[in-house]
Parts: structure tokens; sequence; C-alpha cells
């Protein structure tokens, strides 16, 4: 019988009991992983933030001088009470279902362009559609909001302009 072969497997054995004993009796835990964005979580994100009612965006702080010492101190504005929603152009039922499904078709292709391959081409000729279909509407404003989205250089690349994604006092 050969030996030669005895002595390897029992070194093997060996070997592996040794990693294994190292691995159960080591305090060490492995690092957590940070927790990444899905695309998932992503296109939910993107789907609740372009879908959300506007709203007024925040008065800047301003500065008053005070008459002592020259200093300054910043005056935050006073609300007592929640700003109205804006006032957009009412539109009949069926134009509102049209632009309702021109926004939602937007929103499906801006998903299709955060992949790979895909880019925002159809998104922003849906957004174009509705905001010449339907100017001063809601439905407008949302295509704005969602052109005004969208990373830069493909603003660059649609030549989005600035009149385009001009959201007003709405943020």
């Amino acid at each position: 019988m050969n030996t030669f072969w005895l002595k390897i497997a029992a070194l093997v054995v060996v070997v592996l009991g040794v990693v294994i004993l190292i691995n159960v009796f080591s305090n060490s835990e492995p690092e957590p992983r940070p927790q990444e964005k899905t695309f998932r979580d992503q296109i939910e994100e993107d789907d609740r933030r372009l879908r959300a009612d506007p709203q007024f965006r925040e008065p800047p702080k301003t500065t008053t001088p005070v008459q002592p010492g020259n200093q300054t101190r910043t005056v935050e504005p006073t609300r007592t009470v929640e700003p109205a929603k804006p006032k957009f152009r009412e539109l009949s039922e069926i134009e509102n279902i049209d632009a309702e499904q021109l926004f939602n078709n937007a929103i499906q292709f801006r998903k299709i362009g955060r992949l790979p391959g895909p880019r925002y081409k159809v998104m922003v000729d849906a957004c174009r559609l509705i905001i010449q279909k339907y100017p001063g509407s809601e439905w407008a404003w949302k295509a704005k909001r969602m052109l005004a989205d969208i990373p830069e250089h493909y603003r660059a690349r649609y030549k989005i302009t600035e009149e385009e994604i001009d959201l007003g006092d709405f943020k």
C-alpha cells in the first residue's frame, strides 16, 4: 500500500480543520456593505417625486442691517397659513385623460431611460407634446419638472431649453 497518498490526504484534512477552526473562533465579523439604491428604489423614488403635486418654493432668507454695531441678522419669514395650491388651466375630461396617458407614457420611458442602452428621447418627446398640447395645465407643469430632472448632458443632447424646464415659483 502506498503511504504517500495517505500522508497527503491527512495533510489536506489537517489544513481544512485548521481553516475551519480559525473561522469559527475568529472574533472579526465581516463589515456590512453599504446599502445601495437598487433600480427599483430609484424608479419608485422618481415615480413618487414626479407625480407629486406642485408646492411653493421656500422663500429665501433675508438679512437686514441692525443699527447699533452694524451687525446683520437673519430674518425668517413667518408662515401661519399653508400656501394654496397653484392655479392651472382647467382641462376638459377628454383632454385630462389624454394628458394623463401621455404623462404615464413619459414616466414609463423615463424608467426605461435609466437602463443602459435606451435613452430619454421618447420621454422628452412625450413631455414636449404635453407642454405643446396643454400649456398652463398641471400636466404641462409636471412634464416640465420631468424634463428639468434628467441629467445635464441629456438636456444638451436633446436641446432642452430653459423655457421648457421653467417651473416658476413651484418645486
